[in-house]
């Protein structure tokens, strides 16, 4: 028989240790149990799912940083944690909370309840875990916003944590961008080859032509380029992903053709390609330089060549800043994400006429259930190698990361654009020339 009690209770008296967590991480009944280090218990007491609240430095961090943050800080430093998941996929856990979750801070009302119940000395904040980045106000040591010095500072934190880390999450591809499935039963392989196969058609690429590929990550889109004939060079801010593709490039036999070079996208000299890719990259970007981010991309191709930018997006078209929240400070330091709309209108003002574009949402959410099962599969070596914080955070933000694709708060579109002639003059057919 199942017990369910109120999360919290009527704010004239005190709430136990489990009762607080409850607050500050759902509303209403739920199908949830909540225990905490004083032997409290709130919730549903049979459920599978919950959480445990397992020290005073964990009301601490919840109580100093209400929502998401506070959550994160105590789950990624061990005070926090769950039932019924396993920490390199939490999905289950996280999409029961989604619809509950209560990620603002709760009413004065509740607070004083909060400060009565547990005392004003968890109201003193405390040093965060150590794998989190300071807040943005105090980067400014490592540059103005996306300044290039900034922007590689920001790329090292998220990218450069273990070459043998990332083969193991993301498998033999080495592709951290979100794959298309030929159908529902494809594996990760099969969509991430599928997803440069269709990139590589959408740019209408052909032997001997030269394609430019911005954040170019491991070198996926430039080696399967190199390997039908294409001249590519590809660029990267990290100095783990430059080091692995060059050597796979050498590797595949592919040196005459491809150049993987370790360098901002900004520094690359030469012009007049018939392609650029840009495939996760504009989330670093920032919202406000996409004028520039475009304007320059446009300045690499020759008349008539074709750009292909793929990037997460939002549902609507404003600017969404990450500042303050768990991937701001553990995942994409200074990221910024907007809408396809917002998206395409930069890219016409650049100058570009937008061809087609393309929402891959569903395909996302495959393609983080696909990562969090590679990262379970691999748990104790992934451990080992980078750290049970580290592993915890990317359990935490691919399972979360999926509810979000799959609840449409994220998207991913392919923009496809040509810089075509003044007067509109092109050779390109009536038709999409490529398979879906």
């Amino acid at each position: 028989m199942t017990t369910t009690r109120e999360p919290y209770r009527a704010t004239t008296g005190k709430l136990n240790m489990a009762e607080v967590l409850a607050l500050f991480t759902a509303t209403g009944r739920q199908p949830l149990k909540f225990t905490a280090y004083d032997g409290s218990t709130a919730g549903s007491e049979d459920a599978e799912l919950g959480l445990d609240l397992r020290s005073p430095r964990g009301a601490t961090y919840l109580a100093t940083a209400p929502g998401e943050l506070g959550i994160a800080r105590a789950y990624i430093s061990g005070e926090l944690q769950a039932y019924g998941v396993h920490p390199g996929d939490p999905y289950e856990l996280l999409k029961t909370l989604a619809d509950r979750v209560n990620f603002k801070r709760p009413s004065a009302r509740e607070m004083a309840t909060v400060v009565r119940s547990i005392g004003v000395e968890h109201f003193v904040p405390i040093p965060p875990p150590p794998q989190e980045t300071p807040p943005r106000w105090r980067r400014v040591a490592d540059g103005l916003l996306h300044s290039k010095t900034r922007d590689a500072e920001a790329i090292h934190h998220h990218y450069d944590v273990s070459n043998t880390f990332y083969e193991w999450l993301l498998g033999p591809s080495m592709t951290y961008t979100c794959a298309v499935y030929p159908d529902v039963d494809a594996t990760l392989e099969e969509a991430q080859e599928n997803k440069y196969r269709l990139i590589f058609d959408k740019l209408a690429l052909q032997p001997g032509d030269r394609l430019l590929d911005v954040g170019c990550g491991w070198g996926g889109m430039v080696r399967y380029a190199a390997s039908r004939g294409v001249r590519v060079i590809g660029a990267t801010l990290s100095a783990e992903q430059a080091k692995w593709a060059q050597q796979a490039v050498a590797d595949d036999g592919l040196a005459d053709l491809a150049e993987v070079r370790f360098s901002d996208y900004r520094d690359v000299g030469e012009t007049e390609f018939d392609a650029v890719s840009s495939i996760g990259l504009t989330e670093h970007i920032g919202v406000r330089n996409y004028p520039a981010y475009f304007g320059f991309l446009k300045s690499k191709l020759r008349v008539g060549g074709l750009l292909l930018n793929h990037c997460i997006t939002r549902h609507d078209n404003e600017q969404h800043s990450f500042a303050g929240g768990f991937t701001d400070r553990y995942v994409f330091p200074d990221g910024e994400l907007t809408g396809s709309g917002r998206i395409i209108s930069e890219v016409q003002e650049a100058g570009f006429e937008v061809l087609h574009t393309e929402n891959f949402r569903h395909h996302y959410a495959m393609t983080l259930r696909d990562w969090c099962h590679n990262l379970v599969e691999h748990w104790d070596s992934a451990v080992d190698e980078v750290g049970l914080p580290i592993a915890k955070v990317w359990g935490l933000y691919m399972a979360g990361s999926r509810v979000a694709f799959e609840q449409n708060n994220l998207q991913l579109h392919h923009v496809l654009a040509a810089n075509v002639e003044r007067r509109g003059a092109d050779s390109l057919p009536l038709r999409p020339w490529w398979q879906p």
